[in-house]
């Protein structure tokens, strides 16, 4: 498959992202909440290796 076989769909994609996040901050500002707790728990853990 060529690499640029993707571009024609990533407007597409844009463009349906950009209307889920119209229609659904509260989902994504929860996913991004979460997301950063977890990559600062991992952080944390390869620091002060709570977990192993």
């Amino acid at each position: 498959m060529h690499p640029d076989a993707a571009s024609p769909l990533l407007p597409l994609v844009t463009l349906a992202a950009g209307v889920f996040l119209l229609m659904a901050p509260r989902i994504v500002s929860v996913a991004v909440a979460v997301y950063l707790i977890v990559t600062g728990l991992l952080g944390l853990n390869g620091i002060y290796h709570f977990f192993k």
